[in-house]
């Protein structure tokens, strides 16, 4: 590849986050704030904050727990259920594959809790199936996903769609929403940044 090709690649690629990123200023930060707000009740009130998800999802769920985990100046409880090897082999193994986040919920998932579903279609089964059970264990549910929610949107309380079909377009505006996120929490609670 030219490095002239690179170039354009690399700009139409900023283009479009930072098309997508605009698209969310105009119609998604009251949802945001939403969010935030409910994390911060729930904090206050000793619950914790549960993300799931598949591949770059999964990650991004590792991602934010750990935001919070180490958020300074105190610690917020905070968990991926995505990072125990050990429960995610068992289960899909012993039960199935699809079941690997609702087992999951169902043992860690409390009233008052905050549940976080990640899926940029809003339609892999495990991730579905992990909400469901979230809120039957009675926990605030959120989905994080694309353009058109797919079959999450349906199963949750809140829903941040964001306005684009690609899935890279898609994971950065999660991480920058979660950012943000992260800073409205802070400062509500520690009164920092």
């Amino acid at each position: 590849m030219s490095r002239s090709r690179a170039e354009d690649t690399i700009r139409r690629t900023l283009r479009e986050s930072i098309a997508v990123k605009t698209a969310m200023l105009d119609g998604q930060v009251g949802l945001v704030a939403e969010l935030a707000g409910h994390l911060v009740d729930a904090f206050r009130a000793g619950h914790k904050l549960v993300l799931f998800g598949n591949g770059g999802s999964a990650a991004d769920a590792q991602h934010v727990a750990a935001e919070f985990v180490n958020m300074r100046p105190g610690a917020l409880p905070a968990l991926a259920l995505t990072t125990d090897t050990s429960a995610l082999t068992a289960i899909g193994n012993d039960i199935a594959f699809d079941q690997v986040f609702a087992r999951q919920a169902q043992a860690l998932v409390a009233p008052g809790d905050v549940a976080v579903a990640i899926s940029t279609s809003g339609n892999s089964p495990n991730v579905l199936h992990g909400i469901r059970t979230a809120r039957e264990r009675g926990a605030l549910t959120v989905g994080f996903t694309g353009e058109s929610g797919g079959a999450l949107k349906g199963l949750v309380d809140l829903c941040l769609c964001v306005p684009s079909a690609s899935t890279g377009r898609i994971q950065e505006a999660h991480i920058a929403v979660w950012h943000a996120v992260c800073e409205v929490v802070e400062q509500e609670l520690f009164g920092a940044v």
